[in-house]
């Protein structure tokens, strides 16, 4: 029997956000080593993503409003496709054809996701994985992903997919992971009890920001803030998208050395590669002949609000705040110190739980009210950031071993770069996604990030 379900209206914001030339879209990368079983890999994520019954409906607009609704003709042959790569099937050659899908939007007359396995890659295989925002922000797509996987080579295989009643359900062995992992993400600002509790109440009754406003709190004074927040310097980095995008990635750095920095310098690891991020902006507008000195850019980063038992649902509840990156400061020392004191002020902001109220109630608003208010805010930032803590162990997919996930979150509005910051099993991953008009060659970005990192590993050692 069909059934449909009304779509939260943070959701619909998400959903109604699409542009042609910025998809909201979540894409991520998952490699595999091999060799790999090609068809139980197929007979894993069909058995496991459809355990979500949001992974077998559609998204319709409506006079009404959103909803989802059952594909009463799905088939799984729509969402999981086998390609290999053209000659020569290389990294360069993967990158270029992960960008072409970024810019490819899903069809909207079936569920919203899509994935393609790359046989014979690097003498394994990937996943180029592709879902639209509206089913879930990083932190619900993160254990979507982990769901996927077991924490042993010899687990059994999961049976061929049949048609199934709508039922909601992880469908994993990797529930007691999933828990610790989503807490650590709600925690990554370690942001005082006070803050986050309210935080959460928020998220499970958003209308109350209105009561926050009223009341002239901290929330007031925040959202005026917000709103008043004057634009981020002018860079190559900001302009108008033309939604031909481009995608690179680093190779890993040692998380055991970031750890060991951190100890040593007396900051966290989140300060340390955030340094080594905006170290490697830096050397790429200075290698362009771009003057760099006193200028800033802000980055948007995606705070999980979820509260404690909710870790597991789909759909979208998060919050941001905006990172101001001194892209000016040419000294690494320098530059992690002035990091680290700006990330401190920021654990005492409600920015996270007034952008949750905000995107709660442009799903409410009409169409043109969302992209003006957003847009407003949009227009102030010049990157979407994500740095997520992933399983620091190994993980396999359907009996492979997977070595390398990296995933970006979508760049609403005009915003053209996606940095994605990823631990996983012992190493950093650092991955950027572009728009062509504005940055065609994020390579040059990436092969900076491991220079940058040990340029403050080498100070650190030659200091007292």
């Amino acid at each position: 029997m069909s059934r449909r379900e009304r779509m939260a209206p943070v959701d619909t914001t998400w959903l109604r956000m699409d542009r042609p030339t910025n998809l909201m879209l979540v894409v991520g990368v998952i490699m595999l080593r091999g060799p790999v079983d090609i068809p139980r890999l197929e007979r894993t994520l069909a058995a496991r993503l459809l355990a979500f019954s949001r992974f077998r409906q559609r998204a319709e607009i409506q006079a009404t409003g959103a909803w989802w609704c059952d594909d009463t003709t799905f088939d799984i042959a729509h969402h999981i496709k086998r390609i290999r790569l053209p000659a020569p099937g290389d990294k360069i050659q993967f990158q270029r054809f992960v960008a072409e899908l970024a810019s490819v939007p899903l069809d909207p007359r079936h569920p919203l996701w899509h994935i393609h396995i790359v046989e014979d890659y690097e003498a394994g295989a990937a996943l180029v994985v592709r879902i639209h925002h509206a089913i879930g922000d990083g932190a619900a797509l993160v254990n979507v992903f982990l769901s996927l996987t077991d924490d042993r080579s010899d687990a059994p295989p999961d049976p061929p997919w049949a048609p199934i009643a709508p039922a909601e359900g992880m469908g994993a062995p990797l529930l007691a992971l999933l828990t610790p992992i989503t807490d650590t993400m709600a925690q990554g600002l370690r942001l005082p009890g006070l803050v986050w509790r309210e935080s959460f109440a928020l998220a499970r009754n958003p209308a109350r920001l209105l009561d926050y406003v009223r009341d002239g709190t901290g929330i007031a004074a925040e959202l005026a803030s917000l709103l008043a927040m004057p634009s981020d310097s002018p860079t190559r980095f900001k302009g108008k998208p033309s939604g031909d995008k481009r995608i690179a990635w680093a190779d890993p750095v040692d998380l055991s050395e970031a750890k060991a920095l951190s100890h040593a310098l007396g900051r966290s690891i989140n300060d340390i590669l955030l340094s080594a991020v905006t170290g490697a902006l830096h050397g790429y507008l200075v290698n362009k002949g771009d003057k760099v000195e006193g200028r800033e850019i802000r980055a948007l980063v995606p705070i999980n609000l979820r509260a404690p038992g909710r870790e597991k649902e789909l759909g979208n509840c998060f919050g941001v705040v905006a990172v101001e990156l001194p892209i000016g400061i040419d000294n690494p020392l320098v530059r992690l110190h002035e990091i680290h004191q700006r990330m401190e002020a920021l654990k005492q902001s409600y920015e996270p739980t007034v952008t949750l109220g905000l995107l709660e109630a442009l799903g409410y608003a009409p169409k043109l009210v969302q992209e003006e208010v957003f847009g407003l805010l949009l227009s102030r930032a010049t990157a979407v950031m994500t740095n997520v803590p992933g399983p620091q162990h190994p993980l396999y997919l359907a009996g492979a071993r997977t070595k390398q996930w990296i995933f970006w979150v979508p760049q609403p509005g005009d915003i053209g770069m996606g940095v994605s910051i990823l631990s996983f099993d012992g190493h950093v991953q650092f991955g950027l996604i572009t728009d062509a008009a504005l940055v065609p060659d994020p390579e040059k970005i990436v092969v900076r990030f491991a220079p940058e990192f040990e340029k403050v590993l080498y100070l650190a050692l030659m200091s007292p």
